[in-house]
């Protein structure tokens, strides 16, 4: 395993700069997440670090070895694509074989690993059969074995569930952080799927517009998005615009429907103007009355959808902007559509974004 450190990394196809100015570290032994929409250039970035495209400008290290240059058999990653890319006519243990057989070791080291990995994977039973005759679930372990197998200093992974079904994508999930537990190989993983990045990362980059908007934890990123981008990108949020009022312990901000507190540790200015974001489960619908640490919004219900595990409230406020708010086990009803109500959150809960 290694780190794989990016410094000022860009990439341009004519015109359309994809990559513009990344830096980042990828730790060893790491489970890192490039995350984005659609053209943000994260499956870009994954292949400048295999050596599929040379960058156009700065530099990739592997540890302290810089690779920049470096053709991609030359750099020992291994890349798990989104369609497995197996060999139809091979079997499971062949395919696993193949880039061991290509390195020409001896047959029995050969056997030897392959079925270390199988057993890592859980395929070992599996063994002898065609591709034809397995799962998506499993055929996307065969290429992750067929990755790991030749001992990689990292292992790079394309979207490699968005051929899966959603209980698949599930189940797969945990496989893929069960096996990185194993193996401890340092990996990095290009989706869209937030989910998939919150419930399996160890740190993760959002990327917008080829460069990072924001790196951290997945509790991190949801919990304190550094802006109204990755705020709208990781999960669902509500954004309100406001002004500054007061700074001190905490940050005052007023806004078209209430003054909300938060507690912000970013430095701001009284006069600024903001964004405000406070996530669906961090509202709670209240009487006319209510107060809380981070103040309050008052509007009129929309409409009331419940779900079982959770009941979610459209609430439209007075200039006619709906805000979405969700309660979790819901065990009654908190309003009826058009009632008047009160919307608070936690001052820990709302964060104060700069415009």
């Amino acid at each position: 395993m290694v780190e794989v450190t990016l410094n000022s990394v860009s990439k341009s196809f004519g015109d359309v700069r994809a990559v513009d100015g990344v830096n980042l570290t990828v730790k060893r032994g790491e489970l890192f997440f490039l995350l984005g929409p659609s053209g943000c250039g994260k499956t870009t970035l994954l292949r400048i670090i295999a050596g599929f495209y040379p960058p156009g400008w700065g530099s990739i290290c592997f540890d302290d070895r810089d690779v920049s240059n470096m053709p991609p058999h030359k750099r020992n990653t291994a890349m798990v694509f989104q369609n497995y890319a197996l060999w139809p006519h091979m079997s499971v243990k062949k395919n696993v074989a193949y880039g061991l057989d290509v390195r020409k070791l001896p047959k029995a080291e050969v056997g030897e690993r392959v079925n270390a990995v199988l057993d890592v994977v859980q395929m070992v039973d599996l063994a002898e059969r065609m591709p034809g005759q397995l799962s998506g679930g499993q055929q996307q372990r065969i290429a992750l074995a067929r990755a790991l197998v030749i001992e990689p200093d990292a292992v790079l992974l394309d979207e490699p569930l968005s051929n899966l079904d959603a209980k698949l994508r599930m189940e797969m999930r945990d496989e893929i952080r069960q096996i990185h537990s194993r193996v401890g190989a340092t990996m990095i993983y290009v989706t869209h799927d937030q989910a998939e990045a919150l419930s399996m990362a160890d740190r993760l980059a959002v990327l917008d517009g080829g460069r990072v908007a924001q790196v951290g934890t997945p509790r991190d990123v949801y919990q304190r998005p550094t802006s109204g981008f990755v705020a709208g990108f990781i999960g669902e949020t509500n954004l309100i615009l406001g002004e500054i009022a007061s700074v001190g312990e905490s940050v005052e901000v007023n806004t078209p429907y209430g003054v909300l507190m938060a507690a912000n540790s970013e430095s701001f200015q009284e006069g600024q103007t903001v964004s405000v974001s406070i996530r669906p489960e961090a509202l709670r619908v209240v009487g006319p009355d209510g107060v809380a640490s981070g103040g309050s919004l008052s509007g009129m219900v929309e409409s009331v959808v419940y779900l079982g595990a959770t009941e979610q409230y459209r609430t439209r406020l007075d200039d006619g902007r709906v805000v979405t708010s969700v309660e979790f086990n819901p065990e009654r009803k908190r309003a009826e559509v058009q009632d008047s109500v009160v919307l608070t959150a936690r001052a820990e809960d709302v964060v104060v974004l700069k415009e």
